[in-house]
């Protein structure tokens, strides 16, 4: 499924935002299903309900509130440190180097971010583990964003405003299509990464439907299930070029 984008579709682009779980690395590595695990058990903790209702209310605070911590916030005063070092406390060994993706990123000009949901401490150790750190001037994270987080428009705000950004320089790489929605409007060029096709039914059991209903696609200019061989596309298109 991955494009070959045309030889104008990133002309001029020089500012690379990737989100972090499911975008950097495959779906497969199973990470972010040890984080869906350990929030549904820091709720079923926190309201003393059982597991099921933990995941009921878990999955209702994310589609209401853009991530399950600022629902938790917002309803319950919980203390957003703590759920973000509870929740992060994972093995990532699952993830591996990635030198494909690493030569992929050196390859693209300009300045390249990390723009995510997810804590920085979370965001290093993922990036240090696929070997690709030294690519990224920095890592914009939950906290960077004041806990507000994507789908919502402050978060790209902020981030547009604390790097000084060209929105119509720039591109963004998301697997959830509705955090698409903001940079599209913004007029940066839209990339949706998604899961191979052989990718395992059930490491992607703790997705929504709606999380990854595409809709219309207005707001989706290209779609990817390979990411490195999409930037070595993207890069032998806009090399050489304004």
């Amino acid at each position: 499924m991955s494009e070959t984008p045309t030889p104008d579709a990133f002309s001029g682009v020089d500012t690379w935002i990737f989100d972090l779980d499911n975008t950097l690395y495959p779906p497969h590595s199973n990470l972010f299903a040890q984080v869906d695990k350990k929030m549904g058990a820091f709720i079923s903790r926190l309201l003393n309900v059982d597991l099921m209702e933990a995941k009921r209310v878990q999955k209702t605070f994310y589609k209401t509130y853009g991530t399950t911590l600022r629902g938790l916030m917002t309803e319950h005063g919980v203390d957003p440190h703590e759920f973000l070092a509870y929740v992060h406390e994972i093995d990532h060994s699952p993830i591996e180097p990635d030198p494909a993706l690493g030569a992929a990123l050196s390859l693209l000009p300009g300045r390249k971010f990390v723009l995510t949901n997810g804590s920085r401490a979370h965001a290093d150790a993922i990036v240090r583990r696929l070997g690709i750190e030294e690519h990224f001037e920095d890592l914009f994270d939950i906290i960077a964003a004041d806990f507000e987080p994507k789908p919502a428009r402050p978060p790209y705000d902020r981030f547009v405003t604390k790097y000084g950004i060209d929105t119509g320089r720039s591109a963004m790489f998301e697997d959830l299509p509705r955090n698409l929605e903001v940079p599209h409007t913004l007029g940066m060029r839209t990339v949706l990464v998604v899961a191979a096709p052989d990718t395992p039914q059930e490491t992607l059991a703790y997705r929504q439907r709606w999380e990854v209903e595409i809709g219309t696609a207005a707001h989706i200019d290209h779609v990817t299930d390979d990411l490195a061989d999409f930037l070595v596309s993207v890069a032998e298109t806009t090399t050489g070029r304004d």
